[in-house]
């Protein structure tokens, strides 16, 4: 058929394999080679087909890299037309995943049959896409609109038994090989001269869907869309399902795709879907170094971040013991534990009879004596410079040769730490973001001696705990903490210039953000931000700097945890509200300090706050803190929020335009001063050049 598709008659089954390495992604030479094989099936001996995938997955969806290229015949909606109208039913024979264009060849068999283990699922709209080659039209024929929704508009994947009980799989298959059961499958349905089922032939009863679905559905998405637009025309597929005949409904479903595809949103979201994937990958640690194992791990610290870290080792098997530095605060550390695993089984993400297994997999102890043969240990005691290296230096008497010694700091000097020990080269970086448990950014920190093996096994064990690693220099706050100072400076520079804390937070949120700076300093504890300025000498002795956070936090007003902050906060649902006393002293000190507020522009709020952060991300790429631009996306996607539908701040200069960025801060330069505001020279020389932060990875083989 083709390099890649065979066909076989096995007795009166006629069978089609793809053996496209790695997950059988739907190529070209695939199209052509399923679609060969169904039409020479038509004319044969055969009696039914299957259609079967070897290696771990069925077809795990579209090949990504066609995207954006001219398309090549012949192209997915012409084989699942010739599946769809074979003469004999077409059985798919699922194992692994099923997924995008793969589950929709499923759907355009006559009867899908899986293993237990398998999955199936329309992915789409995580790359800001929606399935294109009929998804939007057989699943609600077969699973109703409302469950359409639901799993289209999340793109999660659905296991096979929920999947038959939804109507998407006809058969689940014992545990034997996939296609030896799809074969037998196939014989059972020609012995019952059971009927070619053709979901397009389903029609939905419209009177079946309440008046306002899908308005009420539209205004939910909305809500958590954050500048993503695919969920919106998902919706408007899903209407074509129930409104329009199947073949204007494809037609509708493939007109809205184009737009999708050619969206800036859906960029976005494709380039951080290869950027995630790069940030893994050191360039100069060869890939076949050698891992450390781990089979053990310690935690020292059990607050809120300690526990949080030992939750995400436990989560996959692996044994933690948590050092403390009494029972009472080992017994409130565990406490924390045992309640984040409760509210997980309270939401139905966790039966209670794996809580107990993995809460099995946490020790605590108070003694160092107790954690000798751990393989790795990870530091998150308080951000104190002298007490890590306090702490560091303990670790280097107990633990084992070859352990590896991590610190989860936020801040402070990688190798300063690192010097307390005998052996720099086993020391590195792993800065997890709160709640560790939940998210999923791992900041890996390259010391100035740290041994290849060291990140290659960090950044294996960060993967397999679930996290997106990038890894990064050192330096004051690595990537994300030291871009983020002039975001957070910005934000309260503009309330002297004139702004509210809600305009200013509402333009941010209306971009994409989950959530403003100023409302962000109040949930964290705006004294927080105020005891690390104090433990700092390089910032500059300027009146207007931080001068509304530290006021509020001299007034008693450190945010959520007392009730008010740059906003009140109702005490029983913790709704932010706008507090007329601040703005009023917001006046109050511009006026003292002889600033003249004036109106200000959403558009001049996002440069102000967004700028700063691209170019402090300029002179981290230069300095070699960071390996890419795309790196720097990652970890203000994954550690900040940053919505992906604008595809990180990098990504985002990028289709700004590197000289127009340029141009606003030479202007806030002649403005503010260049105190704050000098361009950096990487940025200047991109914009002269009219290059791009994408071209400049490129041009270095880092992306």
């Amino acid at each position: 058929m083709s390099e890649v598709v065979s066909y076989e008659l096995n007795e009166n089954i006629g069978v089609i394999r793809v053996n496209n390495p790695p997950v059988n992604a739907l190529a070209q030479v695939v199209r052509e080679g399923i679609l060969n094989a169904v039409t020479e099936a038509q004319n044969d001996g055969s009696e039914a087909i299957v259609l079967a995938c070897e290696g771990r997955t069925f077809i795990a969806g579209a090949d990504i890299t066609e995207f954006g290229k001219p398309p090549r015949d012949p192209w997915l909606p012409e084989v699942l037309s010739a599946i769809e109208n074979s003469s004999k039913p077409v059985v798919a024979a699922i194992h692994g995943t099923a997924l995008g264009g793969g589950f929709e060849v499923a759907l355009a068999c006559h009867y899908r049959c899986a293993v237990p283990s398998a999955k199936v699922g329309l992915p789409e709209v995580k790359l800001g896409l929606l399935p294109g080659a009929g998804g939007t039209q057989r699943v609600p024929r077969v699973a109703g609109v409302k469950a359409a929704l639901e799993m289209i508009t999340s793109g999660n994947p659905v296991a096979a038994s929920k999947a038959r009980d939804m109507g998407l799989i006809d058969e689940v298959l014992g545990d034997e090989d996939v296609c030896a059961g799809a074969i037998q499958y196939a014989k059972s349905l020609i012995q019952s001269d059971a009927p070619l089922k053709r979901i397009r032939d389903i029609t939905i009863d419209a009177s079946s869907i309440e008046p306002d679905f899908f308005a009420n559905a539209r205004k939910q998405l909305a809500r958590r869309a954050r500048g993503q637009i695919a969920q919106d025309r998902i919706v408007s597929c899903l209407e074509a399902a129930v409104e329009l005949p199947m073949d204007e409904g494809l037609e509708r479903e493939r007109e809205l795709f184009k737009e999708l595809v050619s969206s800036p949103e859906s960029a976005a979201m494709r380039h951080i879907f290869f950027a995630e994937r790069q940030a893994a990958k050191i360039k100069d640690v060869p890939k076949d170094t050698p891992l450390r194992p781990i089979n053990k791990v310690a935690i020292l610290g059990g607050g809120t971040m300690g526990g949080g870290i030992a939750m995400c080792f436990a989560n996959v098997g692996i044994p933690v013991v948590m050092l403390e530095i009494n029972d009472e605060a080992l017994e409130r550390g565990m406490g924390i534990i045992r309640k984040n695993y409760t509210i997980t089984v309270q939401k139905g993400k966790l039966a209670e009879d794996k809580m107990e297994d993995r809460i099995a997999l946490i020790s605590g102890t108070t003694s160092y004596d107790d954690i000798g043969d751990v393989d790795l240990v990870i530091e998150a005691v308080f951000e104190n410079l002298d007490l890590k290296k306090e702490v560091f230096g303990k670790l280097d008497a107990a633990c084992k040769q070859g352990a590896i010694l991590a610190t989860n700091t936020s801040y402070q000097d990688v190798d300063a730490i690192a010097e307390a020990t005998s052996r720099p080269e086993d020391v590195v970086g792993m800065h997890f973001f709160s709640p560790a448990n939940v998210m999923k950014l791992l900041e890996v920190v390259r010391g100035a001696k740290t041994a290849d093996d060291v990140l290659a096994t960090v950044m294996q064990i960060g993967k397999k705990i679930g996290k997106v690693c990038a890894l990064s220099g050192v330096c004051y706050g690595f990537i994300g903490n030291r871009m983020l100072g002039g975001y957070g400076r910005e934000a309260q520079m503009l309330l002297m210039d004139g702004c509210t804390p809600a305009q200013v937070d509402g333009a941010l949120e209306g971009f994409g953000m989950a959530m403003g700076p100023l409302a962000m300093g109040d949930l964290a504890g705006l004294d927080v931000g105020y005891k690390a300025r104090q433990a700092r000498t390089d910032l500059p002795d300027d009146p207007k700097l931080y001068r509304m956070g530290t006021l509020l936090v001299e007034m008693g007003r450190h945010g959520q945890k007392t009730g008010s902050g740059f906003y009140k906060y109702d005490p029983e649902t913790r709704k932010r509200m706008s507090d007329p006393e601040v703005e009023a002293l917001i006046k109050e000190e511009a006026a003292k300090l002889n600033i003249e507020q004036r109106a200000i522009s959403d558009e001049e709020i996002l440069a102000r706050c967004f700028y700063p952060l691209i170019n402090e991300g300029a002179k981290i790429l230069e300095e070699g803190i960071a390996q890419r631009a795309s790196d720097i996306d990652v970890v203000y996607i994954y550690g900040y929020a940053f919505p992906v539908a604008k595809g990180g701040p990098m990504h985002y200069a990028d289709s700004v335009g590197l000289k127009k960025v340029y141009d606003k801060i030479c202007e806030f330069r002649d403005r503010y001063g260049e105190e704050y505001w000098q361009p950096a020279p990487l940025l200047q020389q991109l914009a002269e050049q009219g290059k791009s932060f994408a071209q400049w990875d490129k041009e270095r083989g880092a992306a």
